[in-house]
């Protein structure tokens, strides 16, 4: 990659880069949600694990032994996420997908916004808040399902036919990720000859792993986060900028 490079040429590198890939997917991490008011995990300072040890309040273990607790902690981040909006970078993978130039979007996040602002082939490694479970019955509702009572902070939320405490979609730590989403991010990653990774530092394994699956037969990363990451030597083209400017800029240019 060119250093002297502008942004917008850098844009407009990473925008042929897809156009004449055979095979793009798009890798996302919650750089590219922060901006639609989802609080990130690990920025330091204002991340949720710099408030809360995550073992203790988003583990299996916190869930099955103090629920009162799991629920104390997860509750402001289901109402967030709620409240919470797709931006215009999730706008633009989904018109992407639409236009045939990525063929999937691999995300981290556990919020949604990929779905919700149109995106159809969409692999959630980490689970996702927009259903719920129970451990006992192995039913699955929406979570909206149990919104006034997580709103209204009047209990814990319980499955309707066995009363025990229902489990959100999402990924504790102490599981592991869901088999048939970690093989068709695996499969896509393997496949790729272009990946773009949006908002990701790329720290996380396994999720952090994928990019490799794609470099090891030749294929480019375009890598648009604020932050460093241990894959920016091998990026093609890195733009360091917000994602809610780039991504449309790129779906722009193709």
């Amino acid at each position: 990659m060119n250093p002297k490079q502008s942004k917008q040429e850098r844009i407009e590198q990473a925008a042929e880069l897809i156009r004449s890939s055979r095979h793009a997917v798009v890798l996302t991490g919650a750089g590219i949600s922060t901006p639609s008011g989802i609080p990130d995990f690990r920025t330091q300072d204002t991340g949720l694990w710099s408030k809360d040890d995550p073992m203790e309040v988003a583990s299996l273990s916190s869930f099955l032994r103090r629920p009162e607790r799991f629920y104390a902690w997860l509750r402001p981040l289901l109402i967030q996420t709620w409240e919470a909006k797709p931006n215009a970078a999730h706008f633009a993978l989904a018109q992407m997908e639409a236009q045939g130039a990525i063929k999937a979007v691999i995300t981290q996040n556990i919020d949604g916004l990929h779905k919700m602002a149109g995106s159809k082939n969409v692999i959630e490694v980490h689970g996702s808040l927009d259903h719920m479970e129970c451990p006992t019955c192995h039913i699955m509702f929406p979570s909206e399902n149990f919104k006034e009572l997580m709103m209204e902070d009047t209990g814990l939320p319980r499955c309707p036919k066995c009363d025990r405490i229902v489990k959100p979609g999402i990924i504790l730590f102490e599981e592991f990720l869901p088999q048939g989403a970690w093989e068709a991010a695996e499969d896509h990653c393997s496949k790729a000859d272009v990946v773009l990774v949006a908002g990701s530092s790329l720290v996380v394994m396994p999720v952090a792993s994928l990019p490799y699956y794609t470099l090891r037969h030749g294929g480019k990363l375009i890598i648009n986060t604020f932050s460093t990451t241990p894959l920016d030597d091998s990026a093609a083209v890195l733009l360091p900028y917000d994602v809610v400017e780039v991504v449309p800029a790129i779906g722009k240019a193709l």
